[in-house]
């Protein structure tokens, strides 16, 4: 009986550990991740103002409807990614995500954070050439520090009305998306 019952226990948590394997190793062995998908969406260094997300066309990333997306593709061996941006008072949201697609950092139009933003992702060295004082940047540079050098910049803006649509678009569009050349 305890050894029918020991075998039991044994092929459950054998099942168990197979089953969590399987599950974790999926998502990397897929053809269409993020990175992929994202991929046609800008070029190193280019700001693209994504378009409106109809209810009735495919939504592969289930962006929300009322935000306007932008985005920004940046490749930390080219140097310090940096994004400069004026946004609208109403609700805003930046984020950078890794080729995963895991985001590494994020904000809001919280308190602290004026209209003006000015983001630098840094990749390990160049957080090591900061701390050194080695690069000269802004006094008011958000500093976001990366585990690799491929990532995108994603910025959302919420408009609070449907006409306003248009200008906030080209708010948007105004965001400018660089490296700062490092050593």
């Amino acid at each position: 009986m305890t050894r029918t019952l020991l075998w039991i226990l044994g092929g459950i948590g054998l099942g168990l550990i197979i089953h969590l394997i399987v599950i974790l190793t999926l998502p990397s062995l897929s053809q269409k991740t993020f990175w992929t998908q994202a991929q046609g969406f800008a070029s190193v260094e280019k700001f693209v103002v994504l378009g409106d997300i109809e209810t009735s066309t495919p939504n592969p990333f289930k962006l929300d409807p009322e935000l306007i997306y932008g985005v920004c593709k940046l490749d930390l061996a080219l140097g310090v990614g940096l994004l400069n941006a004026r946004l609208p008072d109403t609700f805003w949201s930046v984020s950078v995500f890794d080729e995963t697609g895991r985001a590494l950092f994020g904000t809001t139009n919280k308190p602290g954070v004026d209209q003006l933003l000015q983001l630098g992702v840094f990749n390990q060295s160049q957080i090591k050439q900061l701390s050194r004082q080695e690069l000269s940047i802004p006094n008011s540079l958000l500093i976001v520090e990366a585990n690799t050098d491929n990532l995108f910049v994603v910025v959302r803006l919420a408009p609070p009305h449907q006409s306003m649509r248009a200008r906030y678009r080209t708010l948007l569009s105004r965001v400018a998306c660089s490296h700062l050349l490092t050593n």
